[in-house]
C-alpha cells in the first residue's frame, strides 16, 4: 500500500514545561489565519506530532502532551562549548551585531551540514555555543484545532522537499512540529526564529 502524504494546517497553542517545573508556560502559537503547515510522511515534524494529527479530521480538535524523551530529549551537556571569538569576526572586528546572549545564529559543520546554536555567553575570548534544540528537555503540551487535512498535490510535495533540501523558506522547516506557517498563497509564511509561528 502507498504512503499518502497529507497537506495539513492547525492553529494551536504550545505550552512547555521541564521535569522540575509542573507549570506550564505558553511559548508558541498559530491562529486559524497563518497556521502551522506540514505535510505527513516526509519526515519533517516529530514523529509523535504527525502520530497525534495525521489521523484527525479538518475541524477536529486536539489536546496533547509530547513528553521530552519523544520531543526533543534531554539537554546534552557535550552540545555545549566554547568557540574561540576569533571566528566571529567580520572585517577584522567581532561581530557584536549579531552574536550575543540570546541570538541563534546558523553554523557549518566541517562537513558542509548546517544547524543552528544559540549564544550562551560572550566571554573575553571565547563565545559559548548551544547545540541543544531551544526546547530540549521540555514537555510538549499542544492544544489546538485542525484547520485543513487534505491529500497534498504533487507540487506541495515537491515544494515542501526543496524546503526541507535547503531550497527557499529560510532553508529549511522551522517550528516545534517542523513545518511553517502557511502565508495562504500556497508557499510559506515567516515563523520566528526558533520554535514556530508566535
Amino acid at each position: 500500500m502507498a504512503v499518502k502524504n497529507n497537506y495539513i494546517t492547525v492553529a494551536y497553542k504550545l505550552y512547555v514545561s521541564d521535569s522540575e517545573d509542573t507549570n506550564e508556560e505558553l511559548v508558541e502559537e498559530c491562529q486559524a489565519e497563518h497556521p502551522f503547515m506540514f505535510i505527513s510522511n516526509l519526515g519533517c515534524v516529530l514523529p509523535a506530532f504527525e502520530k497525534a494529527i495525521d489521523p484527525l479530521k479538518a475541524g477536529d480538535t486536539f489536546d496533547f502532551v509530547i513528553p521530552c524523551d519523544d520531543a526533543y530529549g534531554k539537554v546534552d551537556d557535550e552540545l555545549m562549548f566554547d568557540m574561540p571569538k576569533s571566528a566571529f569576526m567580520t572585517n577584522g572586528k567581532f561581530d557584536s551585531k549579531h552574536i550575543y546572549e540570546g541570538n541563534i545564529i546558523p553554523l557549518q559543520g566541517e562537513d558542509g551540514s548546517r544547524f543552528n546554536g544559540v549564544v550562551i555567553e560572550v566571554k573575553d575570548d571565547a563565545v559559548t555555543i548551544d547545540l541543544n534544540h531551544p526546547r530540549a528537555g521540555e514537555d510538549l503540551h499542544f492544544v489546538g484545532t485542525v484547520v485543513t487535512h487534505r491529500e497534498a498535490s504533487n507540487q506541495e510535495i515537491t515544494e515542501m522537499i526543496n524546503m526541507l533540501s535547503g531550497g527557499g523558506c529560510g532553508g529549511g522547516c522551522q517550528g516545534c512540529g517542523g513545518g511553517c506557517c502557511d502565508d495562504n498563497e500556497g508557499g510559506c509564511g515567516s515563523c520566528g526564529s526558533g520554535c514556530g509561528c508566535n
